[in-house]
C-alpha cells in the first residue's frame, strides 16, 4: 500500500487507510502552515469540532423549519434550483435544500461567524459568503429507506462543466459542516488522496461520472463527528457511499457554504434551471417510485 508523506511534519495517509488513521486538525485563527501542505499534498482537511453540539441541533432545527415552511407553500424550487423531495416513512422530506440561508437568519449568521475567517481567507482573501448565488448555502440529507431520492452519490469531480470546454478545471474547494456521527459504516465521503493533481485525460475518463460507486483501492474513508469541517479541493475523485444502516439510523446531514471570488451573480425567482436539473428530476423520481415488496422504513 503507498505511503504519502505530508511535508513539512510527517503526517501520513495510506491510500486505502481507514478513517482512524487521518489527521483531525483543529481550526485555529490562522491555517497553519502544517494544514496547507496537507492539502496541497492530498487535497483535504478534516476539522475537529468546529461547531458546538448545541449549534448542531440549532441548525438542524432551522432545517426543519425550512423544510416545513417550503412544504406549506409547496414549494417545487428556489431561484431556478430544485428542492429534491423524497420520502421518510409516508410523508414528503427534502433532502437538498438549496440557497437554505435566504430562508434562516440564524444560519446566515453562523456561516459567518469568526471562526471560518481562516476558511474563507483560504480560498481567497476577497471571498465571500454566496447566499444568493450558484445554489447558495446547500444542505444535504442522505437517507439508505424506501422512498429516498439521496442514499449515494457516484464518483465524480466538481469540473464537468470545464472539461466540457476541454480546459482544466482550476482550483475549488468545498467547504462541508456535517451534522450526524458518520463512522464508515454509515457511508459518507470517500476521496482518492492527491488526485486533484491528476492530469486532463484521468480526470475525463478515470472513472465514469456519477454512474460508478465501486470501492476504490486509493480511496480514503472521511469519517466525522457532530461538528466536524471537511475542505477538500473539487478536482479530487469522491463519492457519498450508501450506508450500510437501514431507515433512520443511516441519517447523515451535510451543510454546504459557497466561497466565492468571482463576479457577483445574485440568482432570483426568475432564474432558469439548469439543463442538468431536469435530468436530475426524472432520475429521483425513478429512484423514489414505490417498489413491489418493499417497506416503509
Amino acid at each position: 500500500m503507498k505511503q504519502i508523506v505530508s511535508a513539512p511534519t510527517h503526517a501520513t495517509v495510506a491510500r486505502g487507510s481507514a478513517a482512524g488513521q487521518l489527521p483531525r486538525f483543529r481550526l485555529g485563527e490562522e491555517i497553519t502552515a502544517e494544514q496547507a501542505a496537507f492539502l496541497d499534498e492530498h487535497g483535504f482537511l478534516l476539522f475537529d469540532r468546529v461547531a458546538s453540539l448545541d449549534e448542531v441541533a440549532m441548525l438542524c432545527a432551522e432545517l426543519d423549519q425550512v423544510e416545513a415552511g417550503w412544504l406549506a407553500e409547496g414549494r417545487r424550487a428556489v431561484n431556478g434550483i430544485p428542492i429534491f423531495y423524497g420520502r421518510r416513512g409516508h410523508r414528503p422530506w427534502v433532502q437538498r435544500f438549496a440557497f437554505t440561508s435566504l430562508f434562516s437568519e440564524a444560519m446566515r449568521r453562523f456561516v459567518r461567524d469568526l471562526r471560518f475567517e481562516p476558511i474563507r481567507r483560504l480560498v481567497g482573501d476577497r471571498a465571500r459568503v454566496g447566499d444568493d448565488e450558484k445554489d447558495g448555502v446547500v444542505v444535504n440529507r442522505y437517507l439508505n429507506a424506501p422512498g429516498s431520492v439521496s442514499a449515494e452519490l457516484g464518483w465524480h469531480t466538481d469540473g464537468l462543466r470545464d472539461l466540457f470546454y476541454l480546459r482544466m478545471p482550476q482550483a475549488m474547494l468545498n467547504v462541508g459542516l456535517h451534522l450526524d456521527d458518520c463512522p464508515a459504516e454509515n457511508g459518507g465521503l470517500r476521496l482518492i488522496p492527491g488526485s486533484h493533481r491528476q492530469g486532463f485525460a484521468s480526470m475525463c475518463f478515470h472513472k465514469p461520472y456519477f454512474v460508478g460507486h465501486a470501492p476504490d483501492p486509493d480511496e480514503v474513508v472521511i469519517e466525522t463527528r457532530p461538528g466536524d469541517l471537511t475542505v477538500h479541493d473539487g478536482r479530487l475523485w469522491h463519492r457519498v457511499a450508501r450506508s450500510e444502516r437501514r431507515g433512520d439510523a443511516s441519517l447523515r446531514r451535510s451543510l454546504y457554504v459557497p466561497y466565492l471570488t468571482g463576479p457577483y451573480e445574485p440568482k432570483s425567482e426568475s432564474s432558469r434551471t439548469p439543463a442538468y436539473h431536469h435530468l436530475g428530476r426524472l432520475q429521483r423520481a425513478w429512484r423514489a417510485r414505490p417498489r413491489r415488496g418493499a417497506s416503509s422504513a
